[in-house]
């Protein structure tokens, strides 16, 4: 969202046009462009980070998934015990700003890729111990 207030604001200041036609050109709501977000604390950006750095598989749910009691969401959990307190779209959006998220790859067990379950059989297909 903050891709299209920047586009409005440019729309508006390069071509002099009014609020409301940058945002119907941009495709965004008008009460985007006019509100400043309030910057983000640095102490909550440091302490997710620290916390993922402990605690690699501890996530974000998913989006539309608010599961909060499973492994996945901890952060959310450990934050709000030490008393930094936000909703789950600022929580998400600082996360995937950070560039916490643990690539689904990196979860999976790594096999030996050098077996394979025909090594342990004979000529003739019987089990081979």
């Amino acid at each position: 969202m903050t891709k299209r207030r920047d586009a409005a604001l440019r729309v508006m200041r390069d071509h002099d046009i009014s609020q409301r036609r940058a945002c119907r050109l941009v495709g965004v709501d008008p009460k985007t462009v006019r509100r400043e977000r309030p910057p983000d604390s640095v102490d909550i950006r440091k302490e997710m980070q620290e916390i993922a750095g402990k605690r690699r598989r501890f996530g974000y749910p998913l989006p539309g998934r608010r599961c909060l009691h499973r492994r996945e969401g901890r952060i959310g959990v450990l934050l709000e015990r030490k008393g930094m307190i936000m909703n789950h779209k600022k929580l998400y959006r600082i996360y995937r700003e950070e560039g916490l998220s643990v690539n689904r790859g990196e979860l999976r067990q790594h096999h030996d890729r050098s077996w394979n379950w025909s090594d342990d059989l004979d000529s003739d297909g019987r089990v081979h111990r």
